[in-house]
């Protein structure tokens, strides 16, 4: 919600109040005023202005200049012929006629166009104020600064107000893109990427234009992780990413972590939750060990499907990095509070530096299908690797963020 909004209700209100307490004050003393009609006159013209202009104060969008201007003629109108319905009016520090409601007039001004607007409604005030009273007082030019250094001091604020408001939305606007920038580096980094991999793997071992079409292969797979590294990858539309990993996921084979997740028979997106061991499920093999609680292990099902994509993730880099021999196992504990799910593996280990390394040469299997699947759930990822001992990945999901 805007901070302005409070601001014009407070108004709404404050020129309510003020036009009751004017008429309160003609009403309890009728007989200081000479031509008590004219009084009488002006206030039925300021209720019925008040209460038919609400809406009008509602927001900034209805309190157009021509509103403001009506307004604070009647103000100033108010003022300037106080001294007709109450002769004596000039001659002491005795109220206007519209009284404090004229500061609800300056005010709608600084909310809407901020300090300069306020200086420029609270000056004329200033001016018919003193015209108004033949002999000055000091209370009359207190009163008259009192009202010119409030209305803009508050219009100041608004347009700090204003300010921050619109430097939060570019903030909030900057996440969401480069959350969603990220995601799509995941897809890639879960389809295209690997089965970029794949083919100048293949296309090496098997020689010949199969080499030349591998070596091409090399050459995108290191442009598109400089691309998606640097943050260059385009925003599309949720149902073209959708698409895209999914489609990537398919031709990638069985390289391909995304195809469980995303197109897989267990998940839908529509269901309220899902089972994490149902999803899990299908990596268990003979180099693959699942251990599961025997109850159900429910999260929500997207927050399901992220959480089983950094496990292939985690599975994918075992493949890879500890070679097509080594075992992996899959630890899964379900919590009051959080899921979390272990995958550790007798593989050489990690080097030390080598996580920065790859991340700095856009290889972003943990920076992005593990670590940052995991933020976006509200959850955490670690990761503990001892060269010769193996690595192991804790993740951790909420279930609740």
């Amino acid at each position: 919600m805007s901070v302005e909004l409070p601001l014009w209700r407070a108004l709404a209100g404050y020129r309510v109040l003020t036009m009751v307490y004017a008429i309160l004050l003609f009403a309890f003393t009728p007989d200081d005023f000479e031509r008590p009609w004219v009084a009488f006159a002006f206030l039925s013209v300021l209720a019925i202005w008040t209460l038919a202009t609400l809406p009008q104060v509602s927001n900034a969008t209805r309190c157009t200049k021509r509103f403001l201007g009506v307004d604070l003629t009647i103000a100033l109108t108010g003022i300037l012929i106080t001294p007709l319905a109450d002769v004596d009016a000039p001659h002491v520090d005795g109220p206007t006629l519209p009284s404090i409601w004229t500061a609800g007039s300056v005010l709608a001004f600084a909310i809407k166009g901020g300090w300069r607007w306020a200086g420029f409604a609270s000056s004329l005030v200033a001016v018919a104020n003193i015209v108004e009273r033949a002999e000055p007082s000091r209370d009359t030019f207190h009163n008259v600064l009192l009202v010119w250094v409030a209305s803009i001091a508050i219009g100041y604020v608004v347009e700090v107000a204003r300010a921050s408001e619109r430097t939060l939305a570019r903030a909030l606007e900057i996440e969401a893109v480069t959350r969603e920038r990220e995601r799509l580096a995941r897809d890639i980094h879960d389809g295209v990427l690997q089965v970029l991999a794949m083919v100048q793997r293949r296309g090496t071992a098997l020689g010949g234009e199969a080499a030349e079409l591998g070596r091409m292969a090399g050459e995108q797979e290191i442009a598109l992780r400089t691309l998606v590294s640097r943050g260059l990858v385009p925003v599309t539309r949720p149902g073209a990413a959708e698409a895209g990993g999914s489609g990537g996921a398919t031709a990638a084979g069985g390289a391909a972590t995304t195809e469980y997740v995303l197109g897989g028979e267990d998940y839908d997106e529509s269901a309220h939750e899902c089972d994490v061991r149902s999803l899990l499920a299908r990596y268990a093999g003979p180099q693959v060990t699942l251990s599961e609680p025997g109850a159900p292990v429910q999260l929500p099902a997207l927050a399901a499907a992220e959480l089983t994509a950094a496990v292939g993730a985690a599975l994918d880099n075992v493949r890879r990095h500890a070679g097509a021999d080594a075992n992996a196992w899959i630890l899964v504990e379900d919590w009051t509070d959080e899921v979390i799910v272990t995958v550790r593996d007798d593989g050489p280990g990690i080097p030390e530096g080598r996580l920065a390394q790859a991340e700095g040469e856009g290889r972003l299997g943990v920076a992005q299908s593990i670590r940052g699947r995991l933020r976006d759930l509200g959850g955490t990822a670690e990761l503990l690797s001892v060269p010769g001992q193996g690595t192991e990945v804790e993740l951790k999901v909420p279930r609740q963020r």
